[in-house]
Protein backbone atom coordinates (compact mmCIF):
# COMPACT_ATOMS: atom_id res chain seq x y z
CA UNK A 1 0.00 0.00 0.00
CA UNK A 2 3.16 2.35 0.72
CA UNK A 3 3.83 2.07 -2.96
CA UNK A 4 1.09 3.42 -4.73
CA UNK A 5 1.69 6.74 -3.21
CA UNK A 6 5.29 6.68 -4.70
CA UNK A 7 4.07 5.18 -7.98
CA UNK A 8 1.48 8.05 -8.48
CA UNK A 9 4.06 10.60 -7.76
CA UNK A 10 6.68 9.62 -10.08
CA UNK A 11 3.74 9.43 -12.73
CA UNK A 12 2.93 13.25 -11.95
CA UNK A 13 6.65 13.90 -12.43
CA UNK A 14 6.68 12.24 -15.52
CA UNK A 15 3.61 14.13 -17.02
CA UNK A 16 5.17 17.94 -15.73
CA UNK A 17 8.10 17.04 -17.30
CA UNK A 18 6.31 16.13 -20.39
CA UNK A 19 4.42 19.28 -20.18
CA UNK A 20 7.21 21.49 -19.88
CA UNK A 21 8.87 19.98 -23.04
CA UNK A 22 5.79 20.37 -25.23
CA UNK A 23 5.67 23.84 -23.90
CA UNK A 24 9.46 24.70 -24.91
CA UNK A 25 9.18 23.05 -28.21
CA UNK A 26 6.19 25.07 -28.86
CA UNK A 27 7.55 28.33 -28.21
CA UNK A 28 10.67 27.69 -30.03
CA UNK A 29 7.98 26.81 -33.02
CA UNK A 30 6.49 30.28 -32.36
CA UNK A 31 9.40 31.97 -32.66
CA UNK A 32 10.60 30.22 -35.52
CA UNK A 33 7.42 30.72 -37.21
CA UNK A 34 8.02 33.98 -36.48
CA UNK A 35 11.01 34.60 -37.98
CA UNK A 36 9.65 33.16 -41.52
CA UNK A 37 6.69 35.48 -41.01
CA UNK A 38 8.83 38.53 -40.95
CA UNK A 39 10.79 37.64 -43.70
CA UNK A 40 7.35 36.76 -45.96
CA UNK A 41 6.77 40.05 -44.82
CA UNK A 42 10.12 42.06 -45.77
CA UNK A 43 9.79 40.23 -49.45
CA UNK A 44 6.40 41.01 -49.17
CA UNK A 45 7.43 44.82 -49.38
CA UNK A 46 10.31 44.62 -51.51
CA UNK A 47 7.71 42.70 -54.22
CA UNK A 48 5.49 45.50 -53.66
CA UNK A 49 8.11 47.85 -54.27
CA UNK A 50 9.09 46.42 -57.47
CA UNK A 51 5.42 46.72 -58.68
CA UNK A 52 5.30 50.23 -57.88
CA UNK A 53 8.52 50.97 -59.87
CA UNK A 54 6.72 49.08 -62.70
CA UNK A 55 3.89 50.70 -63.00
CA UNK A 56 5.06 53.99 -62.40
CA UNK A 57 7.91 53.88 -65.34
CA UNK A 58 5.96 52.29 -67.42
CA UNK A 59 2.89 54.19 -67.21
CA UNK A 60 5.48 57.23 -67.77
CA UNK A 61 7.00 56.13 -70.62
CA UNK A 62 4.56 54.25 -72.50
CA UNK A 63 2.27 57.65 -72.50
CA UNK A 64 4.80 60.02 -73.95
CA UNK A 65 5.77 57.50 -76.19
CA UNK A 66 2.70 57.82 -77.50
CA UNK A 67 2.09 60.95 -77.57
CA UNK A 68 5.60 61.50 -79.53
CA UNK A 69 4.35 59.02 -81.70
CA UNK A 70 1.31 61.23 -82.74
CA UNK A 71 3.17 64.80 -82.15
CA UNK A 72 5.93 63.70 -85.04
CA UNK A 73 3.35 62.07 -88.15
CA UNK A 74 1.90 58.83 -86.24
CA UNK A 75 -1.85 58.76 -87.38
CA UNK A 76 -2.63 55.19 -86.87
CA UNK A 77 -5.19 55.32 -83.97
CA UNK A 78 -5.36 51.21 -84.49
CA UNK A 79 -1.37 51.02 -84.35
CA UNK A 80 -1.39 53.13 -80.89
CA UNK A 81 -4.31 50.46 -79.86
CA UNK A 82 -2.67 47.69 -81.42
CA UNK A 83 0.92 48.74 -79.06
CA UNK A 84 -0.89 48.82 -75.93
CA UNK A 85 -1.17 44.45 -76.04
CA UNK A 86 0.97 44.01 -78.71
CA UNK A 87 4.08 43.56 -76.11
CA UNK A 88 2.71 40.30 -74.61
CA UNK A 89 5.39 38.07 -76.15
CA UNK A 90 8.40 40.00 -73.76
CA UNK A 91 6.18 37.93 -70.97
CA UNK A 92 6.62 34.47 -72.04
CA UNK A 93 10.34 34.10 -70.72
CA UNK A 94 8.99 35.15 -67.27
CA UNK A 95 6.06 32.90 -67.60
CA UNK A 96 8.32 29.89 -68.19
CA UNK A 97 10.42 30.37 -64.91
CA UNK A 98 8.46 30.70 -62.54
CA UNK A 99 -8.17 34.56 -68.54
CA UNK A 100 -11.16 35.43 -67.31
CA UNK A 101 -10.83 39.30 -68.00
CA UNK A 102 -13.13 40.23 -71.13
CA UNK A 103 -10.66 40.63 -74.08
CA UNK A 104 -13.09 42.52 -76.05
CA UNK A 105 -13.47 45.04 -73.28
CA UNK A 106 -9.90 44.68 -73.08
CA UNK A 107 -9.47 46.33 -77.03
CA UNK A 108 -12.46 48.63 -76.82
CA UNK A 109 -10.69 50.27 -73.40
CA UNK A 110 -7.49 50.83 -75.35
CA UNK A 111 -9.00 51.87 -78.63
CA UNK A 112 -10.71 54.73 -76.24
CA UNK A 113 -7.44 55.65 -74.81
CA UNK A 114 -5.50 55.67 -78.01
CA UNK A 115 -8.28 58.31 -79.22
CA UNK A 116 -8.63 60.40 -75.91
CA UNK A 117 -4.54 60.34 -76.65
CA UNK A 118 -4.64 61.55 -79.89
CA UNK A 119 -7.18 64.73 -79.36
CA UNK A 120 -5.55 65.46 -76.00
CA UNK A 121 -2.67 66.71 -74.67
CA UNK A 122 -0.31 64.70 -72.91
CA UNK A 123 -0.93 66.55 -69.31
CA UNK A 124 -4.92 66.49 -69.60
CA UNK A 125 -5.20 63.17 -70.99
CA UNK A 126 -3.31 62.11 -67.86
CA UNK A 127 -4.95 64.01 -65.34
CA UNK A 128 -7.99 62.92 -66.71
CA UNK A 129 -7.04 59.55 -66.40
CA UNK A 130 -7.54 60.14 -62.29
CA UNK A 131 -10.95 59.34 -63.07
CA UNK A 132 -10.05 55.80 -63.33
CA UNK A 133 -10.26 55.41 -59.51
CA UNK A 134 -13.85 56.84 -58.62
CA UNK A 135 -14.69 54.09 -61.38
CA UNK A 136 -12.56 51.62 -59.90
CA UNK A 137 -14.06 52.47 -55.92
CA UNK A 138 -17.91 52.10 -57.34
CA UNK A 139 -17.37 48.84 -58.63
CA UNK A 140 -15.37 47.43 -56.34
CA UNK A 141 -17.90 48.59 -53.75
CA UNK A 142 -20.60 45.81 -55.92
CA UNK A 143 -17.41 43.35 -56.70
CA UNK A 144 -14.97 43.23 -53.96
CA UNK A 145 -17.03 44.27 -51.02
CA UNK A 146 -15.10 47.65 -51.22
CA UNK A 147 -15.80 50.03 -47.70
CA UNK A 148 -16.09 53.44 -47.89
CA UNK A 149 -15.47 55.80 -45.03
CA UNK A 150 -15.44 59.57 -45.04
CA UNK A 151 -11.76 60.04 -46.12
CA UNK A 152 -11.87 57.54 -49.54
CA UNK A 153 -15.27 59.47 -50.52
CA UNK A 154 -13.03 62.76 -49.91
CA UNK A 155 -10.44 61.12 -52.10
CA UNK A 156 -12.92 60.16 -54.83
CA UNK A 157 -14.89 63.77 -54.81
CA UNK A 158 -11.69 65.44 -55.53
CA UNK A 159 -10.29 62.79 -57.71
CA UNK A 160 -13.62 63.36 -59.85
CA UNK A 161 -13.33 67.10 -59.65
CA UNK A 162 -10.11 66.93 -60.63
CA UNK A 163 -10.86 65.30 -64.12
CA UNK A 164 -14.06 67.28 -65.24
CA UNK A 165 -12.21 70.43 -64.24
CA UNK A 166 -10.13 70.00 -67.60
CA UNK A 167 -13.25 70.03 -69.88
CA UNK A 168 -13.48 73.50 -69.05
CA UNK A 169 -10.16 74.88 -70.38
CA UNK A 170 -9.28 75.94 -74.00
CA UNK A 171 -5.91 74.79 -74.83
CA UNK A 172 -5.60 75.28 -78.26
CA UNK A 173 -1.56 75.11 -78.78
CA UNK A 174 -1.32 71.86 -76.46
CA UNK A 175 -1.98 69.53 -79.91
CA UNK A 176 -2.71 71.24 -83.22
CA UNK A 177 -5.25 68.49 -84.42
CA UNK A 178 -8.11 69.26 -81.76
CA UNK A 179 -10.56 72.03 -81.87
CA UNK A 180 -12.87 72.39 -79.45
CA UNK A 181 -15.71 69.97 -80.47
CA UNK A 182 -12.54 67.10 -81.07
CA UNK A 183 -11.46 68.19 -77.24
CA UNK A 184 -14.63 66.75 -76.01
CA UNK A 185 -14.28 63.62 -78.26
CA UNK A 186 -11.53 62.80 -76.58
CA UNK A 187 -12.41 64.17 -72.87
CA UNK A 188 -15.40 61.99 -73.50
CA UNK A 189 -13.45 58.66 -74.68
CA UNK A 190 -10.28 59.37 -72.10
CA UNK A 191 -13.37 59.18 -69.26
CA UNK A 192 -15.26 55.71 -70.95
CA UNK A 193 -11.68 54.08 -71.19
CA UNK A 194 -11.20 55.37 -67.20
CA UNK A 195 -14.72 53.58 -66.41
CA UNK A 196 -13.65 50.37 -68.42
CA UNK A 197 -10.17 50.41 -67.05
CA UNK A 198 -11.75 50.90 -63.93
CA UNK A 199 -13.90 47.75 -64.13
CA UNK A 200 -11.32 45.37 -65.69
CA UNK A 201 -9.68 46.04 -62.41
CA UNK A 202 -11.99 45.12 -60.11
CA UNK A 203 -12.68 42.36 -62.05
CA UNK A 204 -9.39 41.26 -61.86
CA UNK A 205 -9.68 41.25 -58.13
CA UNK A 206 -12.89 39.59 -58.00
CA UNK A 207 -11.28 36.59 -60.43
CA UNK A 208 -7.63 36.43 -58.20
CA UNK A 209 -10.31 36.28 -55.07
CA UNK A 210 -13.20 34.18 -55.95
CA UNK A 211 -12.40 32.37 -59.25
CA UNK A 212 -8.68 31.35 -58.98
CA UNK A 213 -7.53 30.74 -55.64
CA UNK A 214 -4.01 30.43 -56.57
CA UNK A 215 -1.33 32.42 -54.77
CA UNK A 216 1.25 32.02 -57.63
CA UNK A 217 3.36 34.55 -60.06
CA UNK A 218 2.24 32.19 -63.04
CA UNK A 219 -1.52 33.17 -62.25
CA UNK A 220 -0.73 36.92 -62.43
CA UNK A 221 1.35 36.28 -66.25
CA UNK A 222 -2.04 34.49 -66.62
CA UNK A 223 -4.45 37.64 -65.92
CA UNK A 224 -1.88 39.53 -68.21
CA UNK A 225 -0.94 37.00 -71.23
CA UNK A 226 -4.11 35.41 -72.42
CA UNK A 227 -6.21 38.13 -72.32
CA UNK A 228 -3.51 40.71 -74.46
CA UNK A 229 -3.30 37.54 -77.01
CA UNK A 230 -7.30 37.89 -77.53
CA UNK A 231 -7.30 41.20 -77.93
CA UNK A 232 -4.00 41.92 -80.10
CA UNK A 233 -5.62 39.69 -82.59
CA UNK A 234 -8.83 41.46 -82.58
CA UNK A 235 -7.00 44.81 -82.70
CA UNK A 236 -5.52 43.03 -85.70
CA UNK A 237 -8.41 42.45 -87.50
CA UNK A 238 -9.55 46.25 -86.86
CA UNK A 239 -6.43 47.27 -88.19
CA UNK A 240 -6.84 45.60 -91.73
CA UNK A 241 -10.57 46.05 -91.64
CA UNK A 242 -10.58 49.41 -91.21
CA UNK A 243 -7.77 49.95 -94.30
CA UNK A 244 -5.27 51.59 -92.09
CA UNK A 245 -2.48 48.78 -92.89
CA UNK A 246 -2.51 50.63 -96.26
CA UNK A 247 -0.94 53.74 -94.93
CA UNK A 248 1.69 52.59 -92.56
CA UNK A 249 4.62 52.43 -95.07
CA UNK A 250 3.42 56.44 -95.52
CA UNK A 251 3.22 56.95 -92.08
CA UNK A 252 6.84 55.82 -91.52
CA UNK A 253 8.34 57.79 -94.92
CA UNK A 254 6.64 60.84 -93.22
CA UNK A 255 7.53 60.38 -89.92
CA UNK A 256 9.89 63.45 -88.97
CA UNK A 257 12.02 61.12 -86.86
CA UNK A 258 12.98 58.60 -89.39
CA UNK A 259 11.84 54.94 -90.08
CA UNK A 260 14.63 53.74 -87.24
CA UNK A 261 13.16 56.05 -84.70
CA UNK A 262 9.39 55.19 -85.79
CA UNK A 263 9.43 51.45 -85.27
CA UNK A 264 11.95 52.08 -81.84
CA UNK A 265 9.17 54.04 -80.44
CA UNK A 266 6.34 51.66 -81.66
CA UNK A 267 8.56 48.86 -79.59
CA UNK A 268 9.17 50.56 -76.68
CA UNK A 269 5.53 51.23 -75.80
CA UNK A 270 4.95 48.43 -76.29
CA UNK A 271 7.25 47.31 -74.01
CA UNK A 272 6.37 50.15 -71.64
CA UNK A 273 2.59 49.06 -71.74
CA UNK A 274 3.56 45.83 -70.56
CA UNK A 275 6.07 46.63 -67.38
CA UNK A 276 3.08 48.70 -66.25
CA UNK A 277 0.77 45.79 -67.01
CA UNK A 278 2.86 43.91 -64.73
CA UNK A 279 2.78 46.13 -61.89
CA UNK A 280 -1.10 47.01 -61.93
CA UNK A 281 -2.14 43.22 -61.80
CA UNK A 282 0.89 42.23 -59.50
CA UNK A 283 -0.09 44.95 -56.83
CA UNK A 284 -4.05 43.85 -57.71
CA UNK A 285 -2.90 40.33 -56.76
CA UNK A 286 -0.70 40.99 -53.78
CA UNK A 287 -3.42 43.60 -52.23
CA UNK A 288 -6.35 44.82 -54.26
CA UNK A 289 -7.46 47.03 -57.78
CA UNK A 290 -8.20 49.86 -55.43
CA UNK A 291 -4.14 50.38 -54.19
CA UNK A 292 -2.82 49.82 -57.57
CA UNK A 293 -5.22 52.42 -59.05
CA UNK A 294 -4.08 54.82 -55.97
CA UNK A 295 -0.45 53.97 -57.01
CA UNK A 296 -1.52 54.84 -60.35
CA UNK A 297 -2.71 58.28 -59.24
CA UNK A 298 0.42 58.96 -57.38
CA UNK A 299 1.70 59.03 -61.20
CA UNK A 300 -0.22 61.70 -61.59
CA UNK A 301 2.13 64.77 -61.36
CA UNK A 302 4.89 62.53 -63.47
CA UNK A 303 3.83 62.82 -66.39
CA UNK A 304 2.29 66.46 -67.35
CA UNK A 305 6.00 67.96 -65.49
CA UNK A 306 7.58 65.28 -68.06
CA UNK A 307 5.40 66.58 -70.95
CA UNK A 308 6.04 70.00 -70.08
CA UNK A 309 9.70 69.25 -70.01
CA UNK A 310 9.79 67.47 -73.81
CA UNK A 311 6.87 68.75 -75.24
CA UNK A 312 6.12 71.85 -74.39
CA UNK A 313 2.63 71.49 -72.85
CA UNK A 314 1.63 74.92 -71.84
CA UNK A 315 1.03 74.01 -67.38
CA UNK A 316 -2.13 76.46 -67.25
CA UNK A 317 -4.06 77.30 -64.33
CA UNK A 318 -6.66 74.99 -64.79
CA UNK A 319 -3.93 72.00 -65.15
CA UNK A 320 -1.84 73.42 -62.00
CA UNK A 321 -5.78 73.21 -59.86
CA UNK A 322 -6.46 69.63 -61.41
CA UNK A 323 -3.02 68.28 -60.55
CA UNK A 324 -3.68 69.81 -56.84
CA UNK A 325 -7.36 68.30 -56.56
CA UNK A 326 -5.71 64.87 -57.40
CA UNK A 327 -2.76 64.91 -55.09
CA UNK A 328 -5.14 66.18 -52.34
CA UNK A 329 -7.51 63.09 -53.38
CA UNK A 330 -4.63 60.77 -52.93
CA UNK A 331 -3.11 61.99 -49.89
CA UNK A 332 -6.60 61.39 -48.51
CA UNK A 333 -6.68 57.75 -49.50
CA UNK A 334 -3.27 57.12 -48.37
CA UNK A 335 -4.06 58.81 -45.02
CA UNK A 336 -7.07 56.27 -44.68
CA UNK A 337 -4.44 53.22 -45.16
CA UNK A 338 -2.84 54.55 -42.58
CA UNK A 339 -5.59 54.72 -40.34
CA UNK A 340 -6.41 51.32 -41.23
CA UNK A 341 -3.27 49.99 -40.52
CA UNK A 342 -2.45 51.62 -36.79
CA UNK A 343 -5.95 50.45 -35.41
CA UNK A 344 -5.32 46.82 -37.23
CA UNK A 345 -2.07 47.40 -35.21
CA UNK A 346 -3.74 48.50 -31.82
CA UNK A 347 -6.40 45.51 -32.34
CA UNK A 348 -3.47 42.97 -32.31
CA UNK A 349 -1.30 44.82 -29.42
Amino acid sequence: MGEAPEIQLQIIVQENNKDQNSTDHQTDGGSSQSTINQRRSYKWWLLITIYTLFLLAGQSVATLLGRLYYDKGGNSKWTATFVQTAGFPVLIPLYYLSAYKTSTETTADCMLYSLGLFYLPVSTYSLICASQLAFNAFFSFFLNSQKFTPFIINSLVLLTLSSTLLVFQNDPSGSAKASKGKYVIGFVCTVAASAGYGLMMSLTQFCFRKVLKKQTFKVVLDMMIYPALVATLVILVGLFASGEWKSLDKEMEVFKLGKISYVNILVWTAIGWQVFSIGAVGLIFEVSSLFSNIIGTLGLPIVPVLAMIFFHDPMTGVKVISMVLAIWGFVSYVYQHYLDDRNSKTVEV
